[in-house]
């Protein structure tokens, strides 16, 4: 169930956090919605811990920071940045990385801030929706975006309007990493990923079963692309992704 986007509460923000107020970007507009985490506004606090439950999240996510290898001075943007548990990693895994969290939800930005700021850990949170990451960071500015657990939950248009902004937000060179549910093969894994398509929609999910996020970065890359790692979980399969703005551009050109 999609929720309407709120003002941020002033108390709620850890002191210090770096949250962008209503209408730093103009493409959040008066009455747009998202899904919220969970699918439901009153379930945001809960997110975190019903993750780790139910996507082996400690396993994909180390998978994912290896993948990614976060370096001193890069830039490096997390799209669907959520309650910000990757993009602190990312800033602890390389304290010389500017980290910037993109995120159209104030509430799980809120809780991002707190936690960002409990550990000491410097993140540029941003609000905003991936359709405008290249806006936001700035064309070919980012050498790394990364996005987990995020294009599944978004109608295919959105899909395909923030892979697209993904990928002109990053440097020639620079990599796009993706962890998401995408292709399910076989009967039980449709059925377990069918409990994410009643929380997060029907419509959203489907595609993503279906392959649709592997043929969206094909049409990017303008090559087949598989997953680097798939990792089981009781929810489905979510599969890892590394791609390189190197083919988008050529085929871009075409």
């Amino acid at each position: 169930m999609a929720g309407h986007i709120d003002s941020f509460e002033g108390d709620s923000v850890a002191q210090g956090s770096k949250l962008p107020p209503i209408g730093a970007h103009s493409e959040i507009r008066e009455g747009e919605t998202f899904v919220p985490a969970l699918g439901f506004k009153s379930l945001t606090p809960f997110y975190d811990t019903v993750l780790g439950i139910a996507t082996r999240e400690a396993i994909w996510r180390a998978m994912l920071i290896e993948q990614v290898a976060p370096r001193s001075g890069e830039t490096i943007v997390d799209v669907g940045c959520g309650t910000g548990t990757l993009a602190i990693m990312l800033k602890r895994r390389a304290p010389g990385a500017r980290v910037i969290g993109i995120d159209p939800d104030p509430a799980v930005l809120a809780i991002a801030a707190r936690k960002a700021a409990q550990a000491g850990i410097d993140v540029d949170w941003q609000r905003g929706f991936a359709r405008s990451a290249s806006e936001i960071v700035g064309p070919r500015s980012a050498d790394k975006l990364v996005s987990s657990l995020l294009f599944h939950q978004v109608p295919v248009i959105e899909k395909r309007a923030g892979l697209a902004s993904m990928f002109e937000a990053v440097r020639p060179g620079g990599e796009i990493h993706i962890a998401d549910y995408a292709r399910q093969d076989g009967f039980v894994r449709k059925m377990l990923f069918s409990t994410i398509g009643m929380i997060d929609g029907l419509a959203n999910t489907r595609p993503n079963a279906g392959g649709l996020l592997e043929e969206l970065l094909a049409e990017l890359t303008g090559a087949t692309v598989r997953p680097t790692r798939v990792v089981p979980t009781i929810t489905g399969a979510i599969s890892l992704f590394a791609c390189t703005p190197l083919a988008a551009s050529e085929n871009g050109r075409k």
